[in-house]
């Protein structure tokens, strides 16, 4: 989540800009912070496809398999830009995820990656959601959003990342209420946290008081 925060991908100035939202991070992608995000990435599949050789129903390697993947499918679409290779990376998490429940049913965390690529892919502009229709890949915002919430409100490791990505997703969808529940929520589970503090503060110069959508 921090990386995300210095790039300003996790707040509503980013969410709610369809061109960046899509488009990605403005800038090239700095060589060696990229050289070692994908070198940790790579170490850190090699090391839970060991543990699947050895227990293919093993919970906690599916957990960390699909949460590699879908950060992969983040960094080819935000900053290397290559939007067929991200949707490979979030049906390769999706496919984790959907393992993992059937082994733990409970494994709520499972839900971030089946959420947030339903809602990710559900967002692209119509003609890029036409041409993926005929490849199989199709997204469902309302779904997604169901995900998120599910998520949110039952994850162990990946509460507080679907709390914030629910929240910019129900600005998306006209919902500040929801956004500033799950912000407050935030803020005060996280009080040193400035990225809640501020989209907090945001939404409360912005959304009247009282308002539940």
């Amino acid at each position: 989540m921090q990386a995300a925060t210095q790039q300003g991908v996790l707040s509503s100035q980013f969410f709610l800009d369809d061109k960046r939202l899509v488009g990605g991070v403005d800038g090239k992608p700095n060589g060696a912070s990229r050289t070692a995000f994908l070198t940790a990435c790579t170490a850190a599949e090699t090391l839970g496809k060991e543990r699947l050789a050895t227990n293919p129903r093993n919970a906690d390697a599916l957990l960390a398999l699909s949460v590699i993947a879908g950060m992969r499918a983040d960094y080819a679409s935000l900053i290397d830009k290559r939007l067929f290779e991200s949707l490979k990376r979030i049906r390769e998490s999706e496919g984790y995820a959907t393992r993992l429940l059937a082994v733990k049913p409970d494994a709520a965390d499972a839900y971030l990656a089946l959420g947030a690529g339903n809602y990710i892919i559900g967002n692209l502009p119509a003609h890029k959601r036409f041409f993926l229709w005929f490849t199989g890949i199709q997204g469902d915002r309302e779904a997604g959003m169901n995900q998120l919430k599910t998520a949110a409100t039952r994850g162990d490791y990946l509460r507080p990342f679907a709390k914030i990505l629910l929240a910019l997703a129900a600005l998306r969808e006209g919902q500040p209420g929801l956004a500033r529940t799950q912000l407050e929520e935030l803020a005060a589970e996280f009080p040193q946290n400035p990225l809640f503090a501020r989209e907090l503060a945001i939404q409360r110069n912005s959304t009247p008081r009282g308002a539940t959508r």
